[in-house]
């Protein structure tokens, strides 16, 4: 079979890219992805005990884009869902992000009620306020409540979950938990929050599993696709192809490593299933003080699903060996930025390949947002 383009990677980014090329412009698209099912980090699945669970970590779908949310529900029903995370903190659990509410649950009224008041005065209420930001107060109730939050909740999960401390990565990293002048205790406060109905996994079938889309599962893209890339050329099954590339997988394997390894953070999932009706009282907790593993996500309050049993999942951040783990997070600092503009350059010599995704942007993209920019990029680069 002839194809028109060939889609690195079955997950958010590929996938979008790929419907959108068979359905618009009825085009035949060869997908390939080197692992045994679609959906990249988003893939779910049944367990052995009947629980629908995430294989690669909890993924909360939530938008203020109208236009992702209508996309994506072409393929899929919702069922509301607003995701709440609780962290423990000296042996109490309060709510993630940091707000009014935990701080009221975590000090004396007297204090809690002075801060709050000064918080409001100082900033805005609902806003929020990256923690590396609120260190620069000078006023000393503010003083102490960013350094307890600091030390408390941000300090050793970050860590954790990155490898080193707060100020040594990318500022936009740290503003993703930010304190919360609110006492709105979801952990988004995006306008469409949801899971698909039947799961990921069947939301990636009605993506894929169509006519023009031709699919190759446990399949490494350099068994199919060579890319000269000094010519620029490109090679299918051996034979020369006129078409597009559009690979998500990470841009410093496309060029062999040609200027060292971009770091990527990995994750080691630990699974266990307790024959009771809920495990914990909300979706997530967090433990960014105790334990080796960052948090626990059980399935059950993200899902909706009816079951006397349950299956929880134990996240343990560990560094990413190529070949040996998956790459989930960039570790976004100075170096490594100007270490990916050399892989940035170099792939614009390649006229028939586009680089599409959070692997092979280097970016950390939410879900959505890579939807977004797959849709941007159909638009701009392939249906112009």
């Amino acid at each position: 079979m002839q194809f028109d383009y060939v889609v690195i990677g079955a997950g958010f980014a590929g996938a979008t890219i790929a419907e959108r090329i068979a359905t618009v412009l009825k085009k035949k698209v060869l997908v390939i992805e080197q692992r045994s099912h679609i959906g990249g980090n988003a893939y779910d699945t049944v367990d052995e005990n009947g629980i629908l669970i995430h294989r690669y970590g909890p993924h909360i779908f939530h938008t203020k884009l109208p236009h992702v949310w209508e996309y994506l529900s072409e393929f899929t029903d919702w069922t509301t869902y607003h995701h709440r995370v609780l962290g423990v903190i000296d042996g109490k659990t309060v709510p993630i992000p940091f707000n009014y509410e935990s701080l009221h649950q975590t000090f004396p009224p007297a204090l809690a009620k002075r801060i709050e008041e000064k918080l409001t005065h100082q900033f805005q209420y609902n806003s929020k306020i990256p923690i590396l930001r609120l260190l620069e107060e000078s006023d000393a109730d503010l003083q102490f409540l960013a350094d307890y939050i600091y030390n408390k909740v941000f300090l050793n999960y970050t860590v954790k979950q990155w490898g080193v401390r707060p100020e040594e990565i990318d500022p936009t990293v740290t503003s993703r938990v930010p304190i919360y002048l609110s006492r709105d205790d979801r952990y988004f406060q995006d306008k469409y929050q949801a899971m698909p109905k039947k799961g990921y996994t069947k939301m990636f079938e009605s993506m894929l599993f169509r006519e023009n889309i031709s699919l190759l599962l446990n399949t490494d893209y350099k068994e199919v696709l060579r890319a000269d890339l000094e010519t620029g050329d490109l090679f299918v099954f051996g034979q020369p192809f006129q078409g597009t590339v559009i690979y998500t997988g990470p841009i410093d394997s496309f060029f062999n490593y040609q200027f060292g390894e971009l770091p990527y953070r990995s994750l080691n999932f630990e699974f266990e299933h307790y024959e009771t009706e809920f495990y914990q009282s909300t979706g997530t907790v967090n433990y960014p003080n105790d334990y080796d593993f960052t948090r626990i996500t059980e399935f059950k309050h993200l899902t909706a699903q009816t079951s006397s049993s349950t299956t929880i999942v134990r996240e343990y951040p560990q560094s990413y060996v190529p070949g040996v783990n998956i790459p989930y997070y960039p570790v976004k600092n100075d170096e490594n930025h100007a270490l990916y503009r050399k892989y940035m350059q170099r792939a614009k010599d390649l006229r028939k390949v586009i680089f599409l995704g959070r692997l092979a942007e280097y970016q950390y993209y939410d879900m959505d947002a890579v939807v977004s920019k797959a849709l941007k990029v159909f638009a701009e680069k392939i249906n112009s």
